[in-house]
């Protein structure tokens, strides 16, 4: 069967672009103009102009700006759970971590989520799936991805747990510093 919809071919969603040796420019993929950066290297010369970027600051700055798009997409394959009558629709992902875990690192994990401001919501819900696990809930993918890399989690999509690969590039944590490594005998 062919399809009716013809193919698309995405562009780049924003693009950096040298105007003229005084301004760099920022377009979208329709070539709308989303910024404009000047800059003035020959400042040494003249007594006005020194407020200006220079073109490699201006240039450095353009390139962040046009990877904003990158920043604000969602990673594949870090779905939110879907509709469920107790889950808030604000907080739409959902990781589930281990019991025996949380037991035995709670003091890791919530020193953790409060030095890297990762919010740290249990909702309650227990899953027994070969083992006990317990759910947290996110508003923001990246957090919940955090965490749920940090901590050796589960994804949830529904009722069931879901495997993503882990992202390339992801950021890490801040490492909490002279932390003492667990020991069982402390558990008694």
């Amino acid at each position: 069967m062919v399809s009716s919809q013809p193919t698309r071919h995405f562009k780049p969603p924003w693009t950096l672009i040298r105007e003229n040796s005084e301004c760099y420019t920022v377009r979208d993929a329709n070539g709308v103009t989303v910024a404009w950066l000047f800059c003035r290297d020959d400042t040494q010369r003249y007594s006005f102009g020194a407020c200006k970027l220079t073109s490699d600051e201006a240039r450095r700055i353009g390139k962040a700006i046009s990877r904003i798009p990158e920043f604000m997409s969602q990673r594949q394959g870090f779905y939110p759970r879907g509709g469920g009558p107790r889950w808030r629709a604000d907080r739409p992902y959902h990781v589930a971590l281990e019991d025996m875990y949380i037991l035995e690192h709670w003091s890791e994990i919530n020193a953790l989520c409060r030095l890297n401001s990762l919010p740290f919501n249990a909702t309650g819900e227990v899953i027994q799936n070969e083992g006990v696990w317990r759910v947290h809930e996110f508003t923001w993918q990246m957090d919940a991805i955090l965490f749920w890399d940090r901590f050796q989690g589960r994804w949830l999509r529904g009722s069931e747990f879901h495997y993503p690969e882990r992202p390339k590039n992801l950021p890490s944590l801040k490492p909490l510093e002279n932390w003492p490594k667990f020991n069982p005998r402390d558990m008694r």
